[in-house]
This record gives C-alpha cells, sequence and structure tokens, in this order.
C-alpha cells in the first residue's frame, strides 16, 4: 500500500535570510527564519501542492532541529524519517538579496547533522511506502550520505517507486570553492561528473539548470552534455532555462533545447532566485506524480519557480494547490508577484498553519475592567498579573493537551501568563487595542508605526476591538479605519495573523445588517482578517447577514468566534446555539462569564489560588461543553 506520494532525501537545514534588500550581507541588520535545505524545500512544496510528502534527513537534538521538525510538521510533511542527532548540530544557511543578480549565502555545514545521515537511516518499510522517492546531488558528496542515498534509491526501484534527482550542484558542498562561494553555481570537476555519471543510471527523472547538465555531462556545451548523461540514462531529462522556461527530453536529445517538450513562461521581475530550483522541481513533481503530459508538468514547475522568483525567502514563497490554480486562471497582473493584494492574499490565507476548526477560547485580555475590579476590592492592581496565571492554569486544566482550546491574553497586566502559554498548544490572542479607546488607538509600546509587532511571537493572533458603527460620523470612522489598516498592514508584514473585533451595538442602534455592513466597509479597505470576533446576536438573520458578507469576500477566512459580553451563561447557552447554526462561526471567545466572580473573589481574599482555578475551570469548562452540544447538534441535524 501506497500511503505516500513522494520521499525526498538529503539536505535539511535553517536560513536564516537577510530582510534588508539592496544591501551587502556583511550589513544586514536582521534575518528572517525559514525552512532550508534542498530536499526539506521540495518536501514541503510538494506537501503545499496536495502530495504526501516525507523526508528523511538528520537534524540536531536543539532549538534549530526542533523548529525544522515542527515547520515541517505544520506544512504536512511526514517526518518519520527525520533523525535527531545527539552529537551534531543542525546545519544553517545565511542568505541575502544584493541585487537580482548577486544573491550572497554562506553554508554553516561543518559537520552538520543532515551530513552524518548513514544507511541505518534508511528504512526500507518506510521507503516501501512511497510511490516517489528524490535525491539531490550534494548527499552523493560524501562516502556515508552517498550509501544512504544509492540504499535508499535501490529499496525505492525494489518496491516499484520511480525515481529522481534533482543535480543541485553546489560547487563548495563538494570541497571546490571556499565558504565565501556560497553563491558559486559551476566549477569544472573531472572528479564530480565521475561521481554524478555513476549514479544517473538509477533515476527515471534528472533535472537540472545548464550549469548542472554541464557538470554531470563533462562538457560546458549543454547538448553535448545532454547526450553524455542521455548515454549513461533513459531518464527523462528536464533542463531549466531561468526566464526561458524549461525543456524535457524524454528521448534522443536534439540539436536545440528549443526542440524538447516545453509549458508556458512567466514574465515576472527577477526578486530574489534562491529557493527557485526546488520550487520548480516541486511544481514538476505533483505534474509528474499525477501522470500529466510534460507541458502540463512543466506549467506548474514554471509557476512555482515564478513565485519562488518573486518572494523572500526559498519555502515561504511556494505556493498552495488552489494559489497556484488561481494564478494559472488568472494570469500575471503584477510582474513582482509578491505586491499583487489579490494573488497575495490567497497564498496568505491558503498557507497558514494549524487546525483551529474549533476554537473554545478563555478571554482574559481585560484591563480596565479587571483595574476596575481590583479597586472595588481595595486590591493592588499589581497582583492583576498573578490573577491572569491563575486564568491560564484554569484554561491549561481545561484544555488537558486536547485540541481546539485557546486563550486572550494581553502582553501590558498579563505578561507572565502570556510567556508560559507559549509553546502549551493553546491558540493565543493578544490585544493591540487600548483599552475603552473610541476613536481606536493602540497600546503604546507597539509604536506609532505598530513596529512593536516585531518583538511578537509568530503564534501569538493581533487582536484588535474597534468600537466601529457604520452610521458614525465621518472624522470618526476615518481615524479608526486609518487605525485598524495600520494594524493590519504591520501584522501580516510581521508574519502575524489578525482578529478584528466589533461591537457596533455599544455606540449606537443596531439591526439585522448593522454588523454585516461594518464587515463589508472593512473589507472595501483591504482588510482581510484571518479571524473575526462578533456580538452574540439575537437573530439568525444578523448571523446571516454577516457570516454572508464575510464568506462573499473571503472564502479563505478562518471564521468566527463569539464574544460574551458578561451574559450569564444560561444566556450565553442561547446565543451559542443559535450562532452555531452557522459553519462559519468557529466557537465562541469568552471572559467575564467564566473569570469575573473569581476575579472579585480573589482580589478581595475571599477566595484562595485553587479555589479561583476551579472556579473558572468549571465555568470554562461548563461552555466548552456548551459549544460542543450545540455544535454537534447543528452538524447533525445537517
Amino acid at each position: 500500500m501506497k500511503t505516500l506520494d513522494v520521499i525526498t532525501i538529503g539536505r535539511s537545514s535553517v536560513d536564516l535570510y537577510g530582510a534588508q534588500v539592496g544591501g551587502r550581507l556583511e550589513d544586514m541588520g536582521s534575518f528572517q527564519k525559514y525552512v532550508g535545505g534542498s530536499p526539506t524545500n521540495m518536501a514541503t512544496g510538494t506537501a503545499r501542492l496536495g502530495l504526501k510528502s516525507a523526508l528523511i534527513t538528520r537534524v540536531g537534538d536543539e532549538h534549530m532541529g526542533r523548529f525544522l521538525r515542527e515547520e515541517l510538521q505544520r506544512e504536512g510533511v511526514d517526518v518519520r524519517g527525520v533523525k535527531t542527532d545527539p552529537e551534531r548540530l543542525t546545519a544553517l544557511v545565511l542568505l541575502g538579496i544584493r541585487d537580482d543578480k548577486q544573491f550572497p549565502l554562506i553554508f554553516y555545514r561543518e559537520n552538520c547533522a543532515d551530513m552524518a545521515l548513514c544507511e541505518d537511516d534508511i528504512d526500507e518499510g518506510f521507503i516501501a511506502e512511497a510511490r516517489a522517492v528524490v535525491a539531490t546531488g550534494t548527499h552523493l558528496s560524501h562516502p556515508r550520505t552517498e550509501a544512504a542515498v544509492l540504499k535508499a534509491l535501490r529499496l525505492a526501484r525494489a518496491h516499484g517507486a520511480r525515481t529522481a534527482l534533482d543535480i543541485d550542484y553546489r560547487p563548495n558542498l563538494w570541497g571546490l570553492a571556499g565558504h565565501g562561494a556560497g553563491e558559486e553555481r559551476f566549477i569544472e570537476s573531472a572528479a564530480v561528473t565521475a561521481k554524478l555519471q555513476a549514479t544517473l543510471p538509477l533515476f527515471d527523472l534528472i533535472v537540472g539548470t545548464e550549469e548542472e547538465f554541464h557538470i554531470a555531462g563533462g562538457t560546458t556545451d549543454t547538448i553535448a552534455a545532454l547526450r553524455a548523461v542521455r548515454a549513461v540514462t533513459g531518464a527523462t531529462l528536464v533542463c531549466k532555462r531561468g526566464p526561458m522556461g524549461a525543456a524535457a527530453f524524454a528521448g534522443a536529445i536534439p540539436d536545440t533545447l528549443d526542440e524538447g517538450q516545453a509549458g508556458p513562461g512567466f514574465p515576472i521581475e527577477v526578486f530574489n532566485v534562491l529557493g527557485a530550483g526546488d520550487g520548480f522541481m516541486s511544481g514538476l513533481l505533483k505534474g509528474w506524480l499525477d501522470d500529466e503530459a510534460w507541458p502540463v508538468a512543466l506549467t506548474y514547475a514554471n509557476a512555482c519557480g515564478a513565485f519562488a522568483v518573486s518572494r523572500h525567502g526559498c519555502t515561504p514563497a511556494y505556493p498552495s494547490w488552489e494559489e497556484l490554480q488561481f494564478f494559472l486562471a488568472r494570469g500575471v497582473r503584477e510582474k513582482a508577484l509578491r505586491k499583487d493584494a489579490a494573488l497575495e492574499q490567497v497564498h496568505w490565507a491558503t498557507n497558514r498553519h494549524g487546525d483551529w476548526s474549533t476554537m473554545r477560547v478563555f478571554a482574559f485580555d481585560h484591563r480596565m475592567q479587571l483595574e476596575e475590579m481590583a479597586r472595588e476590592a481595595g486590591a493592588d492592581a499589581a497582583r492583576i498579573g498573578a490573577f491572569k496565571n491563575l486564568c491560564l492554569d484554569a484554561a491549561l486544566q481545561v484544555a488537558g493537551g486536547r485540541p481546539g482550546h485557546g486563550i486572550l491574553c494581553d502582553g501590558r497586566l498579563g505578561r507572565q501568563a502570556l510567556y508560559r502559554a507559549a509553546g502549551t498548544g493553546l491558540w493565543i490572542g493578544r490585544p493591540a487595542e487600548w483599552p475603552g479607546s473610541r476613536p481606536l488607538t493602540l497600546e503604546p509600546d507597539l509604536g506609532p508605526d505598530c513596529g512593536g509587532l516585531g518583538e511578537w511571537p509568530l503564534e501569538h493572533v493581533v487582536k484588535v476591538l474597534c468600537f466601529y458603527h457604520p452610521d458614525d460620523d465621518a472624522a470618526t470612522c476615518a481615524a479608526q479605519e486609518e487605525t485598524v489598516r495600520r494594524l493590519f498592514a504591520a501584522a501580516r508584514r510581521n508574519r502575524l495573523e489578525f482578529l478584528l473585533e466589533i461591537i457596533p451595538s455599544k455606540v449606537g442602534p443596531v439591526a439585522d445588517d448593522t454588523s454585516a455592513r461594518v464587515i463589508q466597509r472593512f473589507y472595501d479597505l483591504g482588510v482581510f482578517p484571518d479571524w473575526w470576533k462578533l456580538e452574540p446576536f439575537t437573530s439568525d438573520a444578523a448571523w446571516a447577514a454577516a457570516c454572508a458578507a464575510i464568506t462573499r469576500n473571503d472564502r479563505h477566512t478562518r471564521g468566527v468566534v463569539v464574544l460574551g459580553l458578561d451574559a450569564p451563561e444560561a444566556e450565553l447557552a442561547a446565543s451559542l446555539a443559535l450562532a452555531a447554526r452557522h459553519p462559519l462561526v468557529k466557537g465562541f471567545a469568552v471572559g467575564r462569564t467564566i473569570f469575573a466572580d473569581a476575579a472579585r473573589g480573589w482580589l478581595s481574599g475571599a477566595l484562595g489560588d485553587a479555589e479561583a482555578v476551579a472556579l473558572m475551570a468549571t465555568r470554562y469548562g461548563n461552555l466548552c461543553r456548551i459549544w460542543d452540544r450545540v455544535r454537534g447538534s447543528e452538524e447533525k441535524a445537517a
């Protein structure tokens, strides 16, 4: 039973990409951290295109190794073949974008984990699950890793799997250039040519640039090189030609590259060529394994390469299957693809991590309300942080490590709870607004340009509450809209999801279409929240109007959570039952209904820590059960 489409094998590293563009690598001031290494990029790229992919490699027993493993799992890559090396560090690569022709990079691979891959790491049962095994040239450069690759290829062929090679020639990884020559793509070497030619007969598909076929064929005449490769293998050869696309040769090599099978190229701006080949290979593998004709497979490949060329980073640039289809159907509207707003929205929304189809969120991001409770109890406001730690204890107790639970917690009064929540598996939302402000203003630590978001962990979701009514005066609307737009843009720039909470009923009369009008207004402004947080409507028509407005503008939205407005549990249960009729509503984000009595009792000294936690856990648990029951009832009815 073939449960996997493709297994890639070889390099795995963390890419540290210079965030500044147009300067020397020496002058980079900050870096973005991404998954890297050609086989690792391809495993992720194919997973995004809907293939069941897996990776065989080694990573270190440290933070970077855990990052790679966790990120691959989030991308849907099978990591059973990713071994943890207790002695070696995960490889690192430092990269930069100097201009449209220079892309400096430094490989930190001295005795790195993936170069310790050995034959014992290749499990026959695992290989037997795959329809295809893909190797890259770097792991043929050392006897130990070469033995592992050859074993995987022999087993693949024995179990009827296809095999593919991305030549992926990096001269300095073959010991032919110094550490500062990571950008170098071609140095002649008879030894490398001989090593490659000895393995070429093991492959059904061989892919490379013209320079890579030069090293594989032993000549800088491209046609002669292809013919030299053809002399030792019957594999289909795919020669990448940069902006001219690619050509596939399933049989004899003709006199010109133009006579090969080809797919259309895409006229886009060259921004960053690093990782473009791995994107190309991902699209090619999708077409190849779907048994598409070569022109179709090459169309996928060229498009995926175009995405990589036009965006920052390697793996983050690769498209989802839905994004690829959107692009092929609509065509190029903006040559700098990363500046195409519609395309970037599809890219962002279809490559988000995590399944949050159920949202049971304990909201204790309240600041103004808890400060008022502290004053009423005669308690020092400094104690609020300790109470928020108790709120987190209650949330973790109810969640019990199960998915579908989360918190809303602020970073001013609840900083320690926010820190503690990291890595617990909880969904974490974090408010950005100054409590109660209207027109909307933001927490001061965000700064006037929202630059403070650069300090937020990537798992935090930017939440903003806006008391916005469609009938507000023009000045109030404009001020609030400008702040939301600025915050949304900053959230996207910092790779953070965005939750927009609107409560028009607090500032004016509402009808069934009021919230829907507000929702439409923000979409018209170009704000595409990952999440909406809406008040508990009293009519099904209001829910239908709001959900229709969201779906009409963004069918990729994460969904809606219902806020509580300090309603009693019985009243809130009725509200949740009404909301649950609409599949776009994923759950609730409720606060004072859960914590208000515990806060008053604890701040006044009437309740101890354990009693406060127990009371909140009971109420939070009750709401979780209510939501599960009403949502389950609606699903059964449907």
